[in-house]
């Protein structure tokens, strides 16, 4: 019965990898949105299961017609229910490459976080969930690893409590940072989490009292922030770590008495022990 099914698949004709004459190569083509389930290891040792979407792509040489799907998703559920980290993906993209024959693959890991947090008066535990993304790219031997997070803050405007004589207008705003540690660095979800919350003019909270309600609105008074003072702090915050040599911070702010939102970017890399001004890392990164 194998052998019958080998033959048959033998017979059928394979137009992807025909010859394509018009010269033309292909960045990226691959498989995105897929569901998939996976662990992710905290901070304290335990794995919890995660719902992830992933987006997975190769290059295509200009020679070539198609490039192989169903290879993409076979190599894929291999690794399904497997504990992600840096090392794992690089091992499932080594294993996508080989088997696609490509000269590069990538992928795209985003999965929601939940860390508890406690209310800062009535000391109320509630769940927040944290959007995060692992990227790699695998290109010839050289693998990169990206970590991205997505952190809810609430920000005070500057300007307007100067103005007004009581008050000021505040928003909810992302940020959004995607880091790049040095070859034997580590940074821990949670612990990046927990210092972008921090640079914002007050952190959010899932559940508040009256008494929480107080200290927020109090807190966020005193530590007015524009999207540039944000971005700015939690550029500084990153540099202090010592393990990372590139990373790319995006504030947005969705303004309360504005028709638009408020958007600031900040690139720094790492070149030898002094932090630059990255232009490359705003196109390596993407606008994201």
């Amino acid at each position: 019965m194998t052998r019958q099914k080998d033959k048959l698949i033998e017979e059928l004709p394979d137009i992807q990898k025909s010859k394509d004459r018009r010269g033309i190569s292909i960045n990226r083509v691959g498989v995105s949105n897929i569901d998939f389930p996976i662990y992710i290891k905290t901070k304290h040792g335990e794995k919890v299961l995660c719902y992830a979407k992933v987006n997975l792509y190769s290059s295509l040489p200009h020679h070539v017609k198609g490039t192989n799907m169903s290879r993409f998703l076979e190599t894929l559920m291999k690794y399904r229910y497997t504990s992600f980290c840096r090392w794992v993906l690089w091992k499932f993209l080594y294993d996508l490459k080989r088997k696609l024959g490509a000269t590069d693959v990538y992928a795209e890991v985003t999965f929601k976080y939940f860390l508890d947090k406690k209310a800062p008066v009535s000391k109320k535990v509630s769940t927040m969930a944290y959007d995060c993304t692992f990227i790699g790219k695998l290109s010839n031997k050289r693998y990169t690893f990206q970590l991205r997070v997505k952190v809810p803050i609430m920000s005070l405007c500057p300007c307007s409590k100067e103005i007004s004589r009581f008050s000021a207008h505040n928003q909810r705003g992302i940020v959004t940072v995607t880091v790049e540690t040095k070859h034997k660095g580590t940074v821990w979800i949670e612990d990046l989490i927990r210092l972008i919350e921090k640079e914002g003019s007050c952190e959010l909270f899932p559940v508040l009292k009256r008494p929480d309600e107080k200290w927020v609105t109090e807190v966020s008074y005193e530590n007015p922030k524009f999207v540039e003072d944000i971005a700015r702090d939690v550029s500084l915050t990153l540099q202090r770590l010592g393990t990372l040599k590139r990373f790319k911070i995006k504030v947005e702010n969705f303004e309360s008495i504005h028709n638009h939102n408020a958007v600031c970017y900040v690139c720094r890399v790492l070149k030898g022990n002094k932090w630059r001004q990255s232009h490359k890392s705003l196109k390596r990164f993407g606008d994201a």
